[in-house]
């Protein structure tokens, strides 16, 4: 029952951001019920009560532990975001360093502790730009005055899309900053500026080991770097987590062949070095103090050594996730081990969890939280039905390499298997090859590099050319290791898949992988087969119209459903797609999000980066049948290529209906010349909805192309306007826009984009003809979902977390909008 209260308030935590305000109410309720039932209590551990009164009882306190772990998150996440910064703006700030910094290619980031900005101090992200190795940089332990730059955390507020402002909030950084002047201050600066209390705070014995331990990291960081290595952002990596020298072509690498987990500080990592130096310190006993183990029993007398490295060890990886677990894991085990309770390997899991969550509840928020508890639990299980069944036998060392390769390779499918679900939500992204590259970058990484990588850390302190001698060997295996990976690779279609499952089907997956994993005598196996037809049949389900006005930044891109249909208007673009792609890490994501892997047909409303650039890198990755724009492009595979010109219908379903309003035909030829004023002006029509039924695109165009719609089509409904140019001051004239009168104006523009897009006075515009505005930066993706009612319904993405909020937003509230709809 005790597992079951653990569980209750870790998904307590797991609510954080979500809105259920039943439980906002069941806390105080439960505890009062708690409370009141003591006397039943006392008389349920005295006698055997009946079946009925323990689950009341059991019921009661599973909804305390659920509602007071809701209640924990929420007001931890109310009591963060309170320092949120929401604004750019030009600042002077005082900070204080207390971390290394981050050695990019392009960027140099630190996180930084800032004095100045609220009643306490806060974590800022600095970055500036990499110039030289000599540049100046922020020293560890010293203060700062830094004049810059505040840029908020902004995310892609996209459906399925990585969530930069969750990661922020998650590390507990409240806001970036670039960096453009450094003034370094003293500490009697410091003292006379009025932060005493914060330099006194630093002379702590507990900030000092801090802070030396830290200085440890860099010095280490300086020595590998001036090492003849070839992987020295891997041996750097693999030791303290720091990926300062780490290029982004291995990464991708990693990432292709699924091992990029072992590039993160794990359970492992911390274990390796404590078990070498317990072996070592046993090694000593045995031969100096044999007689300490007639007192204490080897086991016990081992355990605090032990913890004690894992501490030491997770505070030299800056307490990453997986290894905060191994720590408090081991904390708990040694407590229950000296108390002599029963130790059950499940229990310690939970334990640990709700105690991580108890320090850091928004450990939830990390993909390495699901990912490392979730391999802990299908290792656990591996143990459970083969390990304890063959440790009893006897066995020679070639039994034992046998069995450990056996080991290997089930535990590798079976956490690859176990693993897909949570693989699907975080990253929609599986690598096929995964259980195989694992099974050799495992053993050559976990039983060789790690432990000379740790071998080689030690002996910097004692003798450095024997530290040189250790991490060049480790760059071997590792050459090795790669080598094997690029022969894997020159002979295997190796490449990321992009997998795309609803909820529903997620569920269900779920649901069949826990049969799966199941004790033999639980439940037949055979169920799996009933739970995979419907998983199959979902995919097949009908669904309502819907279109998305994607949050791509400074472009446009528009998504739309109608049943088994899917089409695209634009696809958005970073300026360079090498360097950031929308392609890759917004339009991708978001497609198999929605279970996409066909479009029919794509609109590029014109040949501009911003609307168009993502299609370089998507005709290559999706099938795409038909792409119409305003000027020839190349298309990939079986995709077929056409002008859009004014006339062209498509009645795209039973319900929709498509059209294009401009350029005329005769214009084509005059694209190249005027590519924004001759984009393609689409128009959609979705029969029996309410109240928004005609939505117009104006891609870039300007006055001239809405001087001649209104001559050619005067009696156009107009419902949802994209407005033209992003919002631009040139477009969305003020006759325009009177004489169509649409209900709703949407802006595709960038977070602070040096545009000013939507332009003031086209805002000023909307607000005298009484149109609501909405923005993609201010609102994230928009969209309109048709329901059975016939309705409607207007969603935005910044709408489902509260960390997306902005208190500062100027665009109209959403829920006022649904609520002003005819019912």
């Amino acid at each position: 029952m005790k597992l079951l209260y653990a569980v209750a308030w870790i998904l307590g935590i797991a609510l954080m951001g979500q809105s259920v305000s039943i439980l906002n109410h069941l806390f105080y309720p439960a505890l009062i019920l708690v409370i009141g039932l003591l006397p039943l209590q006392f008389f349920l551990f005295k006698h055997k009560p009946a079946l009925i009164l323990q689950f009341i009882c059991g019921l009661i306190y599973f909804m305390l532990f659920l509602t007071a772990g809701y209640y924990y998150a929420q007001s931890a996440l109310q009591q963060r975001l309170a320092y949120k910064e929401t604004r750019v703006e030009d600042t002077k700030v005082i900070v204080y360093i207390a971390k290394i910094n981050q050695l990019g290619s392009e960027t140099i980031q630190q996180e930084i502790q800032v004095l100045n900005r609220h009643e306490q101090p806060v974590q800022w992200l600095s970055f500036q730009k990499r110039i030289s190795d000599q540049q100046a940089v922020l020293e560890l332990g010293k203060y700062y005055r830094l004049t810059g730059e505040i840029r908020p955390a902004h995310s892609y507020a996209v459906q399925g899309v990585f969530d930069l402002e969750q990661w922020y909030l998650q590390r507990n950084l409240m806001s970036g900053f670039k960096l453009k002047q450094i003034q370094p201050l003293s500490e009697a600066e410091i003292y006379g500026l009025g932060y005493a209390s914060h330099l006194r705070k630093q002379q702590t014995i507990f900030k000092q080991l801090q802070l030396a331990i830290e200085r440890q990291r860099l010095k280490i960081r300086n020595f590998i770097y001036i090492q003849p290595l070839s992987h020295k952002g891997l041996i750097l990596a693999l030791l303290t987590g720091d990926e300062s020298f780490l290029d982004k072509e291995t990464t991708i690498f990693f990432q292709r062949f699924g091992i990029s987990h072992l590039l993160a500080i794990s359970g492992p990592h911390v274990l390796i070095f404590a078990v070498m130096f317990c072996w070592l310190l046993q090694k000593i006993l045995n031969r100096y103090w044999p007689q300490i183990f007639l007192k204490i029993p080897r086991p016990y007398a081992l355990l605090l050594p032990f913890c004690f490295c894992v501490l030491l060890y997770c505070a030299f990886v800056g307490f990453e996730i997986p290894a905060l677990r191994t720590l408090l894991s081991c904390f708990c085990l040694t407590a229950l081990a000296w108390l002599r309770q029963k130790i059950s390997a499940l229990t310690l899991l939970l334990l640990s969890a709700s105690l991580l969550l108890l320090f850091d509840p928004f450990s939830i928020l990390s993909a390495a939280f699901w990912l490392s508890y979730g391999a802990c639990f299908v290792l656990l299980r591996i143990y459970q039905t083969t390990i304890r069944l063959d440790l009893s036998r006897s066995q020679t060392w070639q039994q034992q390499l046998i069995f450990a390769l056996k080991l290997l390779i089930e535990s590798q499918w079976k956490i690859f298997v176990a693993l897909l679900p949570l693989v699907i939500i975080f990253f929609k992204q599986v690598s096929w090859i995964s259980p195989i590259s694992n099974l050799v970058a495992i053993p050559l990484i976990g039983l060789v590099v790690v432990p000379l990588d740790v071998l080689a850390a030690f002996t910097f302190y004692v003798f450095e050319p024997l530290s040189s001698l250790l991490f060049q060997l480790a760059d071997w295996v590792l050459l090795f290791l790669l080598s094997i990976l690029h022969l894997l690779d020159a002979m295997l279609p190796i490449k990321l898949l992009s997998v795309a499952l609803n909820v529903w089907q997620i569920i269900l997956l779920i649901v069949v992988l826990s049969i799966i994993f199941m004790p033999k005598s639980t439940l037949p196996k055979t169920w799996v087969v009933l739970s995979v037809f419907p998983l199959l049949g979902l995919s097949a389900k009908q669904h309502p119209f819907e279109l998305i006005v994607l949050d791509v930044g400074q472009g446009q891109a528009v998504y739309m459903q109608d049943d088994q249909q899917h089409a695209m208007i634009d696809v958005g673009g970073y300026y360079d797609e090498t360097k950031f792609s929308i392609a890759k890490q917004v339009i991708q994501p978001f497609l198999s999000k929605q279970g996409v892997s066909e479009l029919d047909p794509l609109i590029l409303t014109h040949l501009d980066q911003d609307h168009s650039g993502s299609y370089t890198t998507l005709k290559n990755e999706l099938s795409i049948n038909q792409v119409y724009s305003n000027q020839q492009l190349d298309v990939a595979g079986k995709s077929r290529f056409d002008y859009c010109k004014q006339g062209q219908i498509w009645h795209w379903s039973e319900h929709v209906e498509i059209k294009i309003l401009s350029p005329k035909a005769s214009q084509l030829a005059q694209v190249p010349y005027q590519q924004n004023e001759l984009s393609c002006v689409v128009y959609i029509q979705v029969k029996n909805v309410q109240p928004y039924q005609n939505f117009l695109i104006m891609g870039d165009a300007g006055w001239q192309t809405e001087f001649q719609l209104l001559q050619d089509y005067p009696d156009l409904k107009v419902d949802v306007l994209i407005l033209g140019h992003h919002g631009s001051r040139h477009s969305s004239a003020y006759a325009f826009l009177k004489y169509y009168q649409p209900k709703l104006a949407v802006a595709s523009a960038g977070f602070h984009n040096r545009y000013g897009h939507p332009s003031r006075i086209t805002q000023a515009r909307l607000k005298a003809l009484n149109i609501p505005l909405l923005t993609t930066a201010g609102h994230g993706s928009i969209r309109f979902t048709a329901r059975s009612t016939g309705l409607i319904e207007l969603m935005t993405q910044r709408q489902t977390r509260p960390w997306l909020q902005s208190a500062d937003s100027v665009v109209p509230n959403v829920t006022a909008l649904n609520a002003a709809l005819p019912h």
